[in-house]
């Protein structure tokens, strides 16, 4: 029997290693061609399945909702309102007294006085009895110009609210007081406001309330 040296068992060894370690690779299977493994897009994603016992989300449609086949109830109207006045541009007619006049140049009135009537630059207006009736009030001169006429009221702090045609009569609202001269003026300030509202709303008579009460009385407190 052959005996081998101490040397060339750890030769043969040192071989034996060395050949284990640096042997051929190993092939690595490859797919068949034939039957190519499929890919899945990265824009893809999936979702994982939800836990058992869990309601799935209500899936969500991008398509239009069809319109409903109950039809829309109409939207309420507002009442119609009653067309307004035409719009007018005309003077405004305006009375101042004549005193001593004794009826000569307009009906007679108070003291043996007259009224007569006179007409302003034309003026827009809707309602003549408003206008009207400012136009009156905002005279603060006695004198009515070089014409001799006398404005009773202009020393008055009256203010025009409201008026109302009903029928041939027209009532007059005002607010403020009477600022007069003498009991001749009484007489002379009540037919200047109803005679001035009598023309511009084309009545034949007229109702004058100051602070919620007649005229008469109003004056016979004077």
């Amino acid at each position: 029997m052959t005996r081998l040296s101490a040397f060339g068992v750890l030769a043969l060894s040192g071989l034996i290693v060395l050949t284990g370690c640096f042997g051929p690779p190993v092939a690595v299977p490859t797919s068949d061609p034939a039957d190519p493994t499929p890919t899945v897009s990265s824009s893809v994603t999936t979702a994982s399945p939800p836990a058992p016992g869990t309601p799935s989300a209500a899936p969500t449609s991008t398509a239009a909702v069809p319109p409903s086949s109950t039809p829309a109830s109409p939207s309420e109207t507002a009442e119609p309102t009653p067309a307004g006045l035409p719009e007018q541009v005309a003077p405004l007619t305006i009375y101042y007294v004549a005193v001593d006049d004794n009826g000569v140049s307009g009906p007679l009135i108070g003291c043996g006085d007259s009224l007569i009537a006179t007409t302003t630059a034309p003026v827009r207006f809707t309602d003549q009895v408003g206008p009207s009736m400012e136009t009156l009030l905002a005279n603060k001169s006695r004198d009515v110009g070089m014409s001799g006429l006398v404005n009773v009221l202009y020393q008055s702090s009256l203010t025009y609210v409201g008026g109302e045609l009903n029928g041939n009569t027209i009532t007059i609202w005002l607010t403020g007081q009477f600022m007069l001269g003498g009991v001749c003026d009484i007489p002379r300030a009540k037919a200047q406001l109803e005679y001035t509202a009598m023309a511009a709303a084309g009545a034949t008579s007229a109702r004058v309330f100051v602070n919620n009460r007649l005229i008469d009385e109003v004056l016979s407190l004077r």
